[in-house]
């Protein structure tokens, strides 16, 4: 019998699943929204709340307990600053989770799992990167040319 048994185990070692969730984690708190399994994210939402729970406590010891979960200051930083404001008057439930059909290769049901009220422009933080250094490219190639075209 699973008595007290609280977690699902994924089909992972302990050390497998802890990294799991740890990078879920990152990744939900600076995209605001992620694609994943539907157990995956059934399993990341009761975590990501108490994340968001335990950073509105502004107390050294929560600071340390988040730098223990997540292992990212950048992420730290955002739950206790931004994420803790955003939410201050809301008492619980700061995911959900969306069901979005089943994976094309093994027919795993999928699952979008984001923040209540997110910030539409934090999913494209790494994309702004690629388009500045797509425009340094055309800029310096361009450059290039006019170099080339003048000798």
């Amino acid at each position: 019998m699973r008595h007290g048994m609280a977690n699902k185990k994924l089909n992972r070692t302990s050390e497998h699943r802890k990294a799991l969730l740890k990078n879920m984690l990152n990744s939900l708190i600076k995209y605001e929204q992620i694609t994943t399994t539907l157990p995956k994210a059934k399993f990341l939402k009761p975590q990501a709340d108490k994340i968001i729970t335990l950073g509105k406590k502004e107390t050294l010891q929560t600071t340390k307990r988040l730098m223990s979960k997540l292992q990212s200051i950048t992420s730290t930083n955002k739950v206790k600053k931004t994420l803790s404001k955003r939410y201050e008057k809301r008492s619980g439930g700061y995911t959900r989770i969306i069901k979005a059909g089943f994976r094309y290769g093994d027919n795993a049901p999928m699952a979008i799992i984001e923040l209540v009220d997110r910030d539409i422009e934090a999913k494209r933080l790494d994309k702004k990167k690629k388009e500045k250094n797509k425009d340094q490219t055309k800029e310096a190639s361009q450059k290039e040319e006019k170099k080339i075209g003048t000798a």
